[in-house]
């Protein structure tokens, strides 16, 4: 099958299109024609070489796919070849074909585009775990997610708005700014211009966010505990300003806050099945319904994957990038 390889580390030119040998599902696995593959910023960091694939998973690049499957592995019931699904990849998205564990399917509603689900499963199972899961949002609560126009923030928004909250986010301009807002963001912060600690505390009237999701790290650490209400939760999921960041603790112990620190990929599978089992539960029936869209900037062949690479560095996309194999 043609997928991408990175015979060594660097930047988007390390891509290599080349023909590898068909992957071959295992028990309680299915193998899915790839339909598209979405790109994240952690496929970014493994071609670099600094984001390794878990033990066990395919050195390919790519986290998530759509298509329909193929074969059906051992030990595998309620699926059946020919099903259109979305996946959860812990790697091999980046291919013709990919092997998927049975317990990380969504199936793909009839009335939506099957390449474009691939831009569901990383956002929605990234979103759920750590918003709803971990950090608890809930109705009447006030959420603030950083980089709401990426993958991961469009997703947040929509899914903060359905649930009934007051939904903040910052952006890098007034075009992401604007599709924030029309996704259901309340209050629109552009961090080039605003303080966001000042913005939050303004628009809840000095007290705060009660979630903050927070993919920037660094110096957005201590801010991010100034911007939060008592009780408050915030939940890191990356560090792409760095990892190092400086806060006064005392803002922990005086406004009881709680912060968590989670990564996707690297859960045990067990973890991840009961993740997808819940997004299909809760969160699922609002994608069946339309509340909740795959937001899609561009599509690129699968061979063009150095250029959906330089498109997601140069951080000027809205939503996700797709391959199509």
């Amino acid at each position: 099958m043609q997928a991408i390889t990175v015979p060594r580390p660097g930047g988007p030119e390390a891509l290599v299109v080349a023909e590898v040998a068909d992957p071959v599902p295992g028990y309680h696995e299915v193998l899915i024609t790839v339909a598209a593959a979405g790109v994240n910023r952690a496929d970014l960091s493994q071609r670099a070489g600094h984001y390794p694939p878990p033990e066990g998973a395919s050195p390919l690049l790519g986290l998530e796919v759509s298509g329909t499957i193929a074969e059906v592995g051992a030990g595998v019931g309620g699926w059946a070849v020919g099903d259109r699904v979305c996946a959860l990849l812990p790697g091999g998205g980046y291919a013709a074909l990919a092997v998927a564990g049975a317990g990380h399917l969504l199936p793909v509603p009839d009335s939506m585009d099957l390449e474009d689900a691939a831009a569901l499963p990383e956002a929605i199972a990234t979103v759920w775990s750590n918003v709803v899961m971990i950090a608890g949002l809930r109705a009447g609560e006030t959420f603030l997610v950083h980089g709401g126009s990426g993958g991961v923030g469009t997703m947040a928004i929509q899914l903060a708005r359905t649930l009934g909250c007051l939904v903040a986010t910052t952006a890098g301009s007034a075009e992401k700014l604007s599709a924030c807002e029309a996704l259901g963001a309340d209050v629109l912060i552009d961090y080039h211009q605003d303080d966001f600690v000042e913005r939050v505390l303004d628009a809840t009237d000095g007290r705060g966010a009660d979630v903050i999701l927070d993919a920037i790290g660094g110096d957005y650490f201590d801010r991010n505990l100034r911007a939060l209400a008592p009780h408050g939760r915030l939940v890191m999921i990356a560090n792409q300003s760095g990892a190092q960041g400086v806060a006064d603790i005392r803002l922990l112990t005086s406004k009881w806050l709680s912060v968590h620190g989670s990564m996707l990929r690297a859960r045990p599978p067990h973890e991840k099945d009961d993740i997808i089992a819940s997004v299909r539960a809760n969160a699922w029936p609002l994608v069946d319904s339309g509340q909740i869209v795959p937001v899609i900037h561009e599509r690129f062949a699968l061979a063009d994957a150095r250029r959906a690479h330089e498109t997601m560095e140069s951080s000027t996309h809205i939503g996700k990038l797709l391959l199509i194999p």
